[in-house]
């Protein structure tokens, strides 16, 4: 199993110096663990070994947690159903502190020096572009649960699968479509968007912008902040002045919490709020104070999905935790799944030629998932779309597509 694909391991002063600052500093997490030797030689009692990196500090942690969640739930349940090819699978995550150079590191020194089996994807487009980029040049499969902006696809990856229903740039869609549709006289005609310094924030934002300024609308405020920004007071000001019917915020998580309470504060009462992840977060109703009613945001994912898979994982899911998952623990699941049915198909899951296997055959093949059935490109951008949630009556609920809605959309928002 010790084979490499492409260049050797550790011949590079590159290679053992990124491996010995991994090794040095990176925080390690067993999960799902057993007493063998994690080394994996490959043999039917040892496990299989998955290497991971989660930034679990730094900007992206809140939902680099959620995929650890879903990533140890998912190893939990294989675990207990019996595992893969028959054997237990046993993860080992790093924190790669929500830093680009980190993860690199990390993941060389997983596949290098640690020599695990497979590896799961990160969280965050920012780390998924450079931790892809190494599992390319080891020649390792490469499925990935937050790399959704438009850039992932657009590198070349031959090993790389976005575990999760549409990229950035599509997941307003059907919001779009939605407001485009109302009657001229009813249709909000003024945007301000608002969006992190970061590709998958920028292209939900985006995405929506650029179809509502096709469709007509006129975009009134158009700001880009830094990852660390804590002072919305400034790009709440500009919106709150521009008076904008509606507001984009491509956002995470906390990001999204600052931005919405400085908007409060300034009394801006737009017809329409729509903001990135950050609505999903279980807690995100205690952090704004409860003022969510009307705020839209699109979502790969929803716990009462009827797939076979998914029923089962929210139930067991909810004994675990004690309550259901959300998006990112779900395309965290999802990408445990989407690996564990090549493996099952292909029979094998180590390096070497056994990744080149598993990755034609997902190239050419459905798999069922809790987020519904995936299939890929020749980039790995799965041809799916997102479903769109919406706070009503105080509870977060699908309202478009029509098809699929749990409950009508609100227009205009009411105030917050």
């Amino acid at each position: 199993m010790a084979q490499t694909t492409r260049r050797t391991r550790g011949t590079t002063h590159r290679g053992q110096a990124l491996v010995a600052a991994a090794s040095a500093a990176a925080l390690l997490i067993l999960t799902a663990c057993s007493d063998a030797d994690s080394s994996g030689d490959g043999g039917d009692d040892d496990p299989i070994v998955i290497g991971i990196s989660l930034p679990l500090t730094g900007d992206f942690s809140e939902p680099g947690k959620g995929v650890q969640r879903g990533y140890e739930a998912w190893a939990q349940m294989v675990n207990e159903d019996g595992g893969l090819l028959g054997r237990q699978v046993e993860l080992k995550i790093l924190d790669d502190q929500s830093n680009a150079d980190r993860v690199v590191a990390d993941y060389e020194a997983l596949i290098a020096k640690d020599e695990v089996d497979l590896v799961f994807g990160p969280f965050s487009t920012r780390l998924v572009v450079p931790s892809a980029r190494i599992a390319q040049e080891y020649g390792m499969l490469f499925v990935e649960p937050a790399g959704a902006a438009a850039e992932v696809f657009e590198q070349g990856f031959d090993n790389l699968f976005y575990a999760a229903p549409a990229i950035a740039d599509d997941h307003y869609n059907y919001l779009a479509e939605h407001i485009l549709a109302m009657p001229e006289a009813e249709r909000p005609t003024t945007v301000a968007v608002a969006s992190m310094d970061d590709p998958f924030a920028q292209g939900t934002a985006y995405g929506l912008r650029d179809k509502l300024a096709e469709g007509g609308l006129e975009v009134l405020v158009d700001e880009v902040y830094p990852p660390n920004t804590t002072d919305f007071s400034p790009i709440a000001a500009k919106i709150a002045d521009s008076g904008a019917d509606v507001v984009i915020g491509g956002t995470q998580y906390q990001d999204a919490v600052n931005l919405i309470v400085a908007l409060q504060q300034l009394n801006y009462q737009p017809q329409l709020a729509a903001f990135s992840t950050a609505p999903t977060n279980p807690e995100f109703s205690e952090a704004i104070g409860s003022k969510t009613e009307g705020i839209l945001s699109p979502t790969g994912y929803t716990p009462e999905a009827a797939w076979p898979s998914n029923v089962d994982f929210v139930e067991r899911y909810t004994e675990i935790h004690g309550n259901p998952p959300g998006e990112d623990e779900a395309n965290a699941f999802t990408t445990g799944q989407v690996v564990a049915a090549a493996v099952e198909a292909v029979g094998c899951a180590e390096q070497g030629d056994c990744q080149q296997q598993l990755i034609d055959w997902l190239r050419d093949n459905e798999v069922e998932t809790v987020v519904g059935p995936l299939s890929w490109d020749a980039t790995g951008k799965p041809q799916g779309a997102h479903l769109m949630q919406q706070y009503v009556d105080g509870k977060i609920a699908i309202v478009l597509p029509e098809a699929a809605a749990e409950a009508a959309p609100v227009f205009p928002k009411p105030e917050w």
